[in-house]
């Protein structure tokens, strides 16, 4: 870092990505993507016409988008806000809401930690039960801006709504932010409690069930003062934060309605397939709602999973914290790549065994 670095700067610590490997000669189960292209009306929707417009700033107010998301979950078009992925939409969420603290669990989205430290919020965490579940009463009087992801990240396991609007009553002085990244694979949605609740927020993104994951898109869903919170942000960092091309993809991936549900339907069914796999080889394995399994091997600790399936061409995602350092998270991938991954991981298996 240079000597002209900001002094509050130098103890921040920043998100680590999953490795992005740009030979793509890996099989790919480390970032959470979808294993499947984007609907075709999104790729007929970005066409040359609409590439030459790129002269042209995007909509500020992002209508067509927001009236698109708006039509589709049932909320009025005012209740929606859209960002440039979930994490802008996140970090703006710190900025706006988590001056009187900010709570979130110890194990969850590795960029909670990060927005709090950017911007120099006191934080708190909720310890996860010893099965790795999160007791929504643990938030409870904790005050400031509540955050947490639904179902969470690395495990994959999720709340059932009832705790969530039971923590919405019991903190009515706290935003509550449910982080719904991974709904979309078998968690319970939020959104109905928003017009019920003044303190509640839901952020989504298009990156996991919707194929948008390098469009960069997000959005949130609150009611219109919240979300008037929120532009207040956009308008002072960046009027055209959503570009063009995006904006389009985005409203087009909602539309089509039968590609995401057939997508999301397959990984589903893979992710059973894989559940069921890893467990007759020895893994213990999460139950998992959401695009990915949180598993570990008693006779095979995480860096040495990790390493060996590098070595034949597979990545995964482990993390260096000391409750889960033998756990492995693992992409759901399409039915050929997680063949290829039972035939590696049998490999290994037999030659840790020798």
């Amino acid at each position: 870092m240079s000597k002209f670095l900001s002094q509050k700067l130098l103890s921040l610590k920043p998100y680590v990505p999953g490795e992005q490997p740009r030979d793509k000669k890996y099989i790919k189960l480390n970032t959470n993507e979808s294993p499947y292209p984007p609907s075709p009306k999104v790729v007929s929707a970005i066409n040359s016409e609409e590439i030459k417009d790129l002269r042209l700033y995007s909509d500020p107010d992002l209508k067509v988008l927001t009236e698109t998301i708006a039509d589709y979950f049932g909320v009025d078009k005012n209740c929606v806000f859209c960002g440039n992925g979930s994490d802008e939409v996140l970090s703006f969420a710190f900025l706006a809401w988590g001056d009187k603290g900010v709570t979130f669990p110890s194990i969850s989205y590795g960029f909670y930690p990060v927005f709090a430290q950017l911007y120099n919020l006191n934080y708190t965490t909720v310890a996860l039960k010893k099965d790795f579940s999160l007791d929504l009463t643990d938030f409870d009087g904790k005050g400031g801006l509540i955050v947490f992801a639904n179902p969470n990240a690395p495990t994959g396991l999720s709340a059932p709504l009832s705790s969530i609007e039971d923590l919405l009553i019991k903190n009515p002085e706290s935003i509550v932010l449910v982080d719904e990244a991974y709904v979309d694979f078998g968690g319970e949605s939020a959104v109905s409690l928003i017009e019920k609740y003044n303190n509640l927020i839901v952020v989504r993104t298009f990156s996991k069930s919707r194929q948008l994951a390098g469009a960069r898109l997000g959005f949130a869903m609150a009611n219109e003062e919240l979300v008037s919170d929120l532009n207040r942000i956009k308008f002072s960092f960046n009027p055209y934060n959503v570009n063009r091309l995006t904006a389009i993809a985005g409203a087009e991936a909602i539309k089509d309605d039968t590609w995401f549900k057939e997508c999301v339907f397959k990984i589903i069914n893979t992710r059973g397939r894989l559940t069921a796999e890893l467990r007759n080889l020895g893994f213990n394995v999460i139950e998992s709602r959401a695009n990915f399994v949180f598993a570990e091997h008693p006779q095979l600790p995480g860096d040495t999973l990790y390493t060996k399936l590098k070595e034949k061409g597979i990545l995964i995602r482990r993390f260096n914290i000391k409750t889960i350092e033998n756990y492995s998270r693992i992409t759901i991938g399409t039915d050929n790549e997680t063949d290829r991954l039972f035939d590696v991981i049998k490999e290994i298996l037999q030659e840790v065994s020798k």
